[in-house]
């Protein structure tokens, strides 16, 4: 029966290739995985180098052109009736807590910023992903918003004067600014956007066995502590050095939720303060 269950091949899984070099990202996929021993063995891929919207039409289509069976990215109607939602919002729901990355000449223009009227009344420009969620939250805020399909194209944009902010989720700005060497590039203290945009796991409409296994895991990872130790392992530095709790937040709405998670993006934000205040506790 040993020799049986050794020849047995481990399961291949395909991560998009952002979220394969994020080791955040990275070890909360394979501790969902961890937590599942019954689904049997497993190893981690790294996909094609695509963007955002070649990866989730990719996974909704299941055209198996390219490998790829795990996506993580922020949620949307629309993304929640094509594809296999896993609905734990995979950072506490910090994605959805923005910081701008700017010229270290810009940092004045935001000083006196404090709320949505000033944000607009500015002449700022946020730059952003043409197929995140986030561009469409801006501008349905009034904000005005420069796009690209390239993620790293975005930080040459920046350099390039074509926008003023390339707004990042506090859970990623520094890790761009270490792997895309923009130590050039400084993070603005004074701002935090706030909006509901939990970001979940995703998979092929048709892989319900990944989902399954993938939301079991975290699930068992939330019962047993190890989320919350997870959380606390990757994202209690940024949200200490980003001193969150002494940014002016800008609340924005976010029209393009499902009920499931508006409620749950509701939660983060209501939540905010005690949120912080977890992630920079003594552990």
């Amino acid at each position: 029966m040993a020799n049986a269950q050794a020849d047995v091949e481990p399961r291949h899984y395909t991560l998009w290739y952002r979220n394969y070099d994020n080791p955040a990202t990275y070890a909360l996929v394979e501790l969902a995985l961890q937590k599942t021993p019954e689904y049997g063995e497993f190893a981690i891929h790294r996909s094609q180098e695509i963007t955002q919207g070649r990866a989730l039409r990719e996974l909704a289509t299941n055209s198996r052109s390219l490998p790829l069976d795990i996506a993580n990215v922020a949620t949307t109607v629309e993304r929640e009736t094509a594809l296999n939602t896993v609905p734990v919002p995979v950072d506490g729901g910090l994605l959805g807590l923005r910081v701008c990355l700017v010229l270290p000449e810009n940092v004045d223009r935001f000083s006196e910023i404090d709320n949505i009227r000033d944000l607009r009344a500015s002449d700022i420009r946020i730059g952003q992903g043409a197929h995140w969620p986030d561009s469409s939250i801006l501008k349905a805020n009034g904000v005005p918003v420069i796009t690209h399909t390239r993620y790293e194209i975005l930080f040459r944009m920046l350099r390039n004067h074509r926008f003023d902010c390339f707004a990042r989720g506090v859970s990623e700005v520094l890790y761009d600014q270490r792997v895309q060497n923009a130590e050039d590039l400084v993070i603005e203290p004074h701002l935090l956007l706030a909006y509901p945009m939990p970001s979940y796991l995703f998979t092929s409409p048709e892989d319900h066995a990944t989902a399954q296994r993938l939301q079991l895991g975290l699930e068992r990872a939330i019962e047993d502590g190890s989320f919350g130790n997870y959380l606390r392992t990757w994202y209690s530095r940024p949200v200490a050095e980003l001193q969150l709790n002494k940014r002016a937040i800008i609340r924005l709405s976010n029209p393009f939720l499902s009920e499931e998670s508006r409620n749950i993006g509701r939660h983060v934000l209501k939540n905010l303060d005690r949120r912080i205040d977890l992630l920079t506790a003594p552990h």
